[in-house]
């Protein structure tokens, strides 16, 4: 996610597809086209109206549960294709890859010298090559798994209590919606979502916007928010330390940034699905911003495309979080921290919960490669200056139908 406030952005123009824009949560797209091939829409024509499909999924399903429920995907969420997921005779026997494991406790200024040094040369090797990794002893076991509880609580919520919190209005704080833009969307994500922003969580005005349903809402959720905002910042801290060294004049400006930044978390709801292997979750894309922090349930979906242009199923880890480096921290780290692209499959047979926590700068602030990463010999500047401005620029123009934000930002060199 990004140096993005969501509730002051005003929202992008309608895309035609996914391409390489940002969606409403701050997430840089790669488009889909719109082609659903010789598709016989015969069977899904009863729920394949935009009505109803604009009310989610979740909507859909219930719906259509007292005749055996959804059997046949509707034709707007069929992908073209040369985009659907590629076959793996289900999710539950798909290959899947484990990502790096870094441990928190070793990451500490408390730990032994010799051990958090080591840490920090694993935290940057995983930034540098995957651009993903996985957390433990982190410290928010209870408060995650409460969150993912009452997430899957409000998702079990009648349609009427749910629909109460659905706005066609990305700029809105508190959000219950589908897909990413379910108004302007060429081919919908089968995907629900419950967006809260966070900033100034300690303020009543904030939480006491927010659902009163599940009753525990509200407190279990800001709960979380101050605990995923903690562990940002020890985070960045870290990553910081491994990048730049401790005691530089970027990095103090950076995480002096970072406490004044915004967050916004995401409760994704993917249920099961007729047809997945025709269909995405969510679409590829990166993360605008430093750190998106994701909690898991323990269903299988998330797929992260290594440098060799596969798509790789990661298998949680048990009480792990995971986190992602975000385009701004590529940028600030002029290319050696990677924002890589993912997605999320879906499975015929099991609902899956996430939560992610989005992590930004003050939307004003101006990112560029960090001074002390950039010379005139190996290493010159790779990334323009950027801020929230140049991003809404570029996605009003007619170069964001052609490649990514990042892409664009990139100073070209001689190879």
């Amino acid at each position: 996610m990004a140096i993005l406030d969501v509730p002051r952005t005003p929202p992008p123009p309608p895309p035609p597809s996914h391409a390489a824009d940002e969606d409403h949560h701050g997430y840089r797209l790669h488009r889909r086209g719109k082609d659903h091939g010789d598709r016989d829409q015969k069977a899904a024509a009863a729920a394949d109206d935009d009505d109803v499909l604009n009310k989610g999924v979740r909507h859909l399903c219930e719906r259509t549960a007292g005749g055996g429920g959804v059997t046949t995907l509707p034709a707007r969420y069929v992908l073209p294709p040369s985009q659907r997921p590629a076959p793996t005779g289900g999710i539950s026997t798909a290959a899947a890859c484990r990502l790096p494991v870094v441990d928190l406790a070793r990451l500490r200024t408390t730990a032994a010298a010799d051990d958090r040094a080591a840490a920090l040369a694993e935290l940057d090797a995983a930034c540098r090559e995957y651009g993903f990794f996985q957390v433990v002893n982190h410290g928010v076991d209870d408060a995650g798994a409460g969150v993912l509880d009452v997430a899957r609580r409000f998702f079990d919520l009648p349609f009427a209590e749910r629909h109460r919190w659905m706005s066609s209005d990305i700029r809105a704080p508190v959000r219950y919606g589908t897909s990413f833009n379910q108004l302007n969307d060429g081919v919908l994500c089968w995907r629900d979502f419950l967006k809260l922003v966070c900033d100034d969580i300690d303020d009543d005005g904030v939480v006491g916007a927010w659902p009163h349903d599940p009753a525990d809402l509200r407190e279990v959720v800001s709960a979380y928010a101050r605990d995923s905002q903690r562990l940002f910042r020890e985070l960045m801290e870290a990553a910081l330390d491994a990048l730049l060294g401790s005691n530089t004049t970027s990095a103090a400006a950076m995480l002096q940034g970072c406490a004044a930044g915004s967050q916004m978390l995401i409760a994704n709801c993917f249920p099961a699905c007729p047809e997945p292997e025709l269909t995405l979750g969510m679409p590829p894309h990166s993360d605008y911003g430093l750190l998106t922090v994701l909690l898991q349930d323990q269903v299988r979906g998330l797929e992260v495309r290594d440098s060799a242009g596969r798509w790789l199923l990661v298998d949680p880890l048990p009480g792990a979080l995971l986190v992602n480096v975000g385009d701004h921290l590529e940028i600030f780290s002029n290319g050696r921290y990677r924002s890589v692209l993912h997605r999320v499959r879906v499975n015929a047979d099991r609902l899956r919960i996430s939560v992610a926590s989005l992590h930004s700068l003050p939307p004003e602030t101006v990112v560029a490669p960090a001074p002390e990463l950039v010379d005139g010999g190996e290493n010159p500047r790779r990334y323009m200056d950027t801020d929230f401005a140049a991003f809404l620029s570029y996605i009003a123009s007619a170069e964001g139908s052609h490649k990514s934000f990042l892409d664009s930002r990139r100073i070209p060199h001689p190879q």
